[in-house]
């Protein structure tokens, strides 16, 4: 079987990149790797959203689920020293970067943790859940996601979701509005969409 960045234990050689990036006014340094989403460049979708995205007038924690290297998640905990800002991953490899990334640039206000879904996050809950979905894990997968999202948000918690049209937005769409009542396009941008959806 192909090796996937949503593998719990990535096999495939380290070869890390670090790369500088400007988001939401700040420059911020990255390292990435093989076998972790994105190895390159903070990616579109994920730029995106951390450009988009707005805090819930709720109290409580973020979380950034499936978070990859850690930009979406590093970058709001930047903008919003107030929150403490969880950031969870199936990738051990991804986990390690994120804790490097986030000492790299001085971010303090987070927690990262390894986890299958919610499977090491069941005592927690949120204000807002931020989330660029591994669409290769398959629609089931990311519908999980959505599902056990929607069972960890606080009262009036916020769903943040990117996704492209051609890999699954409108069936993504379908899905958030079955399970919230309702669902905002807050943003498309060359195929993109930013959704975002409250726990009423």
């Amino acid at each position: 079987m192909a090796e996937h960045y949503y593998s719990q234990q990535p096999q495939s050689k380290s070869s890390p990149k670090t790369w500088n990036y400007q988001l939401r006014t700040r420059l911020y340094t990255f390292t990435s790797d093989v076998g972790v989403f994105s190895k390159n460049e903070v990616d579109f979708g994920s730029r995106l959203l951390i450009e988009q995205f707005r805090e819930p007038a709720i109290l409580g924690d973020f979380l950034d689920l499936g978070c990859g290297y850690g930009p979406i998640g590093i970058v709001l905990a930047d903008h919003f020293p107030d929150r403490n800002v969880m950031l969870s991953d199936i990738n051990e490899r991804a986990i390690t970067l994120t804790r490097k990334n986030a000492a790299l640039n001085r971010i303090d206000n987070v927690e990262c943790i390894q986890s299958d879904q919610f499977s090491n996050l069941v005592s927690r809950s949120f204000a807002a859940i931020v989330m660029n979905p591994p669409i290769r894990a398959g629609k089931k997968v990311v519908h999980q996601l959505f599902e056990g999202a929607k069972a960890a948000l606080h009262d009036n918690g916020e769903l943040w979701v990117v996704i492209q049209k051609k890999q699954g937005a409108p069936s993504a769409k379908s899905k958030l509005e079955d399970l919230f009542g309702s669902v905002e396009i807050v943003a498309r941008d060359k195929g993109y969409f930013i959704l975002r959806a409250v726990n009423v």
